[in-house]
């Protein structure tokens, strides 16, 4: 298999056709070619099969598939989103403008274009846009033998076969039955004796975001979509369920990592939207971080006259920010998998207070022997007073730890419950809240022991 600029060669002398009939190319291949070589991918699909082109098309990211389209002459952008999955070719159109949604509307045939407009009514960000309506249903009194007739006749059309669905005369669901059920029984036995009436819905209107823990609970590959009054609409599968999962994961990543959502590759994505999405949470924290310099002014003169104070300014308040952010990351995790809710913010204080008891009190400890070890063997001078220095470090390091821990398990529950994405007290932020705290505590610390000593 050649490698991308192989490919790229291959398309700039017009040899495609020629290579495609030597070898064929896979998934991966077309997506990694169009992920660096996006201007050349309009044509690369040009000469692809136009099956393989659609089930290779969803898996490319929103804008490059604006790309590809727009490139393809009217005729191929025609073949290529009426071989689209209903789901897939909804998803593309609803991240489209208006008026360049009306004109791909056009060149769809008339079933297809039915089929999508009645999809893309429904809000954005919902199961309806998720769905797709490409299902096989039957009734009750249908028998074994016709059911596996059916799926004979319209099991090319679909690619939901593992479970069919029972509706009643009126099109409400009323059960889901797996196809092995149908393959180990007699013919002429009718479906409503395989019934349990047991089955799981979603609904038309949920959020999207609500369809992943409830697929992760369920281990299904599909479930149907029904309306208020119960009637099948639809099918959510696994595979757009994962792609879901997968974009809301990076972008939840992103936030906690300090900058917005990128919503496309990092190697798609043009130089001056990076900077755009990175520099307004670098300004806020820097902003934050200010404050750092006038707590630090506040003890101006607590540091000038013990300047070894200075020496583990530091050694604190990293290792203040790195508890919050190391506690804001498993918190923000854990709201994320449905773990925790607000009402258990108790518990997680709990749990916070005691985990940065223990963490403190390692590192208070280890801050402790550092300046012992230093003194006794000479490394390092911390005159007369080192054991109430040391002290002074050991205690400010629980504080700061513990209250490290609090405020990183604390800022997402509260923000999650004022509405707010509970990302956005990422772990930079958290970092810079303690940072400015911490100083507050160490110095606090270094005057009620070093009074009369060194303060």
């Amino acid at each position: 298999m050649p490698n991308l600029k192989d490919i790229k060669n291959l398309l700039q002398n017009n040899r495609l056709t020629e290579f495609v009939k030597l070898n064929k190319l896979s998934s991966r291949d077309i997506i990694d070619f169009t992920n660096r070589y996006t201007n050349w991918a309009g044509k690369l699909f040009q000469h692809l099969d136009v099956k393989h082109a659609a089930r290779v098309f969803k898996f490319i990211r929103r804008k490059k598939q604006e790309i590809i389209i727009n490139s393809l002459p009217d005729e191929k952008a025609a073949e290529l989103l009426n071989a689209l999955q209903p789901d897939d070719r909804t998803a593309f159109l609803g991240m489209l403008p208006g008026g360049a949604v009306k004109e791909l509307l056009k060149v769809l045939a008339p079933e297809t274009r039915a089929e999508t407009l009645k999809l893309l009514g429904y809000p954005e960000g919902s199961v309806g846009r998720l769905m797709t309506p490409d299902y096989i249903a039957i009734h009750a009194n249908n028998t074994v033998s016709e059911v596996l007739d059916m799926i004979r006749q319209l099991g090319q059309a679909t690619d939901v076969l593992n479970f069919l669905f029972v509706i009643d005369d009126n099109g409400i669901l009323i059960d889901d039955i797996n196809l092995k059920e149908f393959l180990i029984v007699d013919p002429t036995m009718s479906v409503e004796k395989l019934m349990d009436h047991q089955f799981l819905a979603l609904s038309v209107n949920d959020e999207q975001n609500e369809t992943i823990s409830i697929f992760k609970n369920n281990s299904r590959f599909a479930l149907p979509v029904v309306n208020e009054t119960g009637v099948l609409l639809g099918v959510v599968t696994a595979d757009d369920v994962l792609r879901l999962a997968e974009k809301e994961n990076t972008r939840e990543i992103q936030r906690i990592g300090g900058s917005e959502a990128l919503d496309e590759a990092y190697t798609s994505i043009s130089f001056r939207n990076l900077v755009k999405k990175r520099a307004g949470w670098l300004v806020i924290l820097f902003l934050g971080e200010m404050l750092t310099a006038t707590a630090m002014g506040f003890f101006e003169g607590e540091i000038s006259k013990a300047v070894v104070l200075a020496l583990f300014i530091p050694l604190i308040i990293s290792s203040g920010g790195n508890s919050g952010s190391q506690a804001s990351s498993i918190i923000i995790r854990s709201m994320a998998l449905g773990e925790i809710k607000f009402r258990d913010w108790f518990y997680v204080m709990r749990k916070e207070l005691m985990s940065g008891f223990v963490l403190g009190s390692i590192l208070g400890s280890v801050g402790f022997l550092r300046i012992a070890l230093w003194q006794k063997f000479h490394f390092y001078n911390y005159g007369e007073h080192w054991l109430k220095v040391a002290l002074t470090v050991s205690f400010s390091l629980l504080g700061v730890v513990m209250w490290g821990t609090i405020s990183g398990s604390m800022l997402p529950i509260i923000l999650k419950k004022l509405g707010a994405d509970p990302a956005a007290s990422s772990a930079p932020f958290v970092a810079t809240l303690v940072d400015v705290t911490g100083l507050i505590i160490y110095f606090s610390v270094a005057v009620i022991i070093l009074r009369g000593s060194l303060l």
